[in-house]
């Protein structure tokens, strides 16, 4: 076996290669979804209380585990996630004059770590099956 060959199969080889633009734009891409979602269930959950508040852990809950099933890597939870946050926390600080997208109540605290829950679980769960029967480990 060639150094080459065997440099490639070494845990930790992908980390040495550089990025594919492909998956970069889908991580930028997932990550401006993540902000879509997050400023959608904002208004949403406090404009329709409690129903609004299911429907937007619903869809923030539907994005990081279709983000997972689509990329099948933490990575692929970690993008929407960090704009979704990024998003809630924006609408969240409110402006000078004290106006705010969030209203005061338990809602939007329940949005908020209810979100940041489901994101963990989602990048906490069992990667999906790969296509190829493997046992998705490294060496064997």
């Amino acid at each position: 076996m060639s150094g080459s060959a065997a440099g490639r199969d070494a845990p930790g080889a992908w980390l040495a290669q550089s990025p594919k633009p492909g998956r970069i734009a889908a991580y930028l891409g997932l990550a401006v979804l993540g902000a879509l979602v997050g400023i959608a269930g904002s208004l949403v959950q406090g404009a329709w209380f409690p129903g609004g508040l299911v429907l937007a852990l619903l869809a923030t809950t539907s994005l990081f585990y279709g983000s997972l099933r689509a990329t099948g890597t933490q990575l692929g939870v970690l993008a929407p996630a960090v704009g979704w946050l990024l998003a809630i926390v924006l609408l969240s600080i409110g402006r000078p004059e004290g106006d705010g997208v969030f209203s005061a109540g338990v809602g939007p605290l329940v949005f908020m770590l209810g979100g940041m829950a489901l994101a963990v679980m989602c990048a906490t769960m069992s990667r999906p099956a790969r296509p190829d029967g493997g046992s998705g480990r490294l060496g064997k």
